[in-house]
């Protein structure tokens, strides 16, 4: 990377030199490499990269936060964070030390001995002459079976480094190479128009034929229209891998202490209780599939976290502030329960995650595990006589209420087991909470989408119209 290696800690330096009594340096940079087609044809090669550097301080309790890019004059930020400080509200700055927790900042730090790690490299990079065979022949498989499609695609290499630095001693670094595909198909007819997309996230390799053959089989099913009015009553809606995400967001939303502490979360009372479907079961793995994570963005180690187990609640998952703010309210109500306590968090769980560089760390999952069940797809259409897929959607799903209305974008009908065809026009509505309450069966199919590793669902309690 371009930046000077000593970048953050002259950073550092002189932000305590300026009168900051505490402060943290969080740089991150990206090498990207990615390889796009249009029209079936390859259309350009890119290289693109970028760094960029956040400086969090403390000055009389108060924060302050500067963001730069490219080139940075340290003193020029570090004067920019002090501006802004006296601006925010004071507040106890803790600071990780790489032991697992963190310490007030104004307290003596011991320093751990795992306080200044480089992690190991996760990831091998791809040559751009791979990418673009690997391209070339998924578009050459896709037309000999449809040679009307017309394909767009994007190849990429992405290789990622961030670093941690604060002045309690943590000196955290990793990299991270990953590579991603996404292949969109579109046929076009006279009055039709049939956009179909798939795409993943992998380590070292892309698997172009299952990209392929998942968009092939949604060609395949929807190369009929069902004309049929949808019947007037309740179907089964099947979500299929690509499209979950509109259920297990929802569950992801409940779960985040930060929403729980608000009390804006659904559950925040439900500790412990069960919440939806017994053979639910929901973790959290920072080393699995396409993304790792061994430390999130304030320095506390990751870890594994059983989240919903059997359809009970084991867990929220937290950053250092709401943490802290539970432990404080718990000690001054005497252990009783406050409006800032939350039942069942002793700490932070590792998940403090920033939404961008200018961003303050808040709670966020680090890849969301839906544990499948043991029915295959055939097995799983094969049980209802009337049924609707959801497979691509338009807009955005529901919110933390769970409240969902989704245009279907690509949908189709079940009958007899069998897809008959595609549904145009038609919208589901309905809860997600209620929905995973009346689970019908978890497909043995799961797959990464985006950083939510789910099966296929199907659900009661939500309504199909047309």
């Amino acid at each position: 990377m371009s930046a000077k290696p000593d970048l953050p800690e002259q950073l550092l330096e002189k932000a305590i030199a300026l009168g900051a009594e505490a402060a943290e340096v969080y740089q991150s940079g990206s090498l990207s490499r990615p390889v796009l087609f249009e029209g079936n044809r390859l259309k350009q090669v890119e290289t693109s990269q970028s760094e960029g550097v956040a400086l969090r301080l403390w000055k009389n309790g108060r924060p302050g936060l500067a963001v730069g890019y490219g080139p940075i004059e340290p003193e020029a930020l570090v004067e920019k964070a002090l501006a802004i400080s006296p601006l925010n509200e004071p507040e106890t700055p803790y600071l990780s030390t790489g032991a697992g927790g963190a310490e007030a900042a104004t307290e003596t730090v011991i320093e751990a001995a795992d306080s200044r790690r480089t992690f190991p490299e996760v990831g091998e990079p791809v040559e751009v002459t791979q990418l673009v065979e690997w391209g070339r022949a998924a578009i050459a498989q896709l037309r000999d079976r449809f040679p009307e499609v017309v394909c767009e695609a994007e190849l990429t290499c992405d290789i990622d480094h961030t670093r941690l630095i604060n002045s309690a001693g943590l000196d955290y670094r990793y990299q991270d190479t990953s590579l991603s595909s996404y292949i969109n198909a579109e046929l076009v007819s006279q009055d039709d128009f049939l956009n179909v997309g798939d795409g993943s996230v992998s380590r070292n390799s892309l698997d172009m034929n299952a990209i392929v053959n998942n968009i092939l089989q949604r060609l395949q099913w929807a190369e009929k229209s069902v004309t049929d009015t949808l019947p007037n009553k309740p179907l089964p809606v099947i979500f299929t891998p690509g499209s979950a995400w509109l259920l297990w967001d929802t569950v992801q939303a409940a779960l985040n202490g930060k929403r729980v502490q608000e009390g804006s979360s659904p559950w925040s009372q439900k500790w412990g209780e069960c919440v939806m479907d017994s053979a639910i079961a929901l973790h959290q793995d920072p080393f699995a599939g396409p993304y790792s994570c061994p430390f999130d963005d304030e320095g506390t180690p990751t870890q594994s976290l059983k989240l919903i187990e059997n359809g009970q609640i084991k867990n929220w998952y937290c950053d250092h502030t709401t943490a802290q703010l539970s432990s404080e309210a718990s000690s001054k109500s005497s252990g009783k329960s406050s409006d800032k306590s939350i039942k069942g968090v002793s700490g932070s769980t590792g998940n403090g995650i920033r939404p961008g560089l200018g961003s303050y760390p808040t709670p966020a999952l680090i890849n969301c595990l839906i544990t499948p069940g043991q029915t295959s797809w055939e097995a799983l259409l094969a049980q209802f006589p009337e049924a609707i897929i959801v497979d691509q959607v338009m807009g955005e799903g529901g919110d933390i209420t769970g409240d969902l209305s989704i245009n279907l974008e690509l949908g189709y009908r079940v009958q007899q087991g069998e897809v008959i065809g595609r549904v145009k026009d038609a919208m589901v509505s309905g809860n997600a909470y209620t929905a995973l309450n009346h689970l019908i069966a978890l497909g043995s199919d799961a797959r990464w989408s985006g950083a939510t590793y789910t099966p296929s669902v199907a659900v009661g309690g939500l309504s199909v119209t047309q």
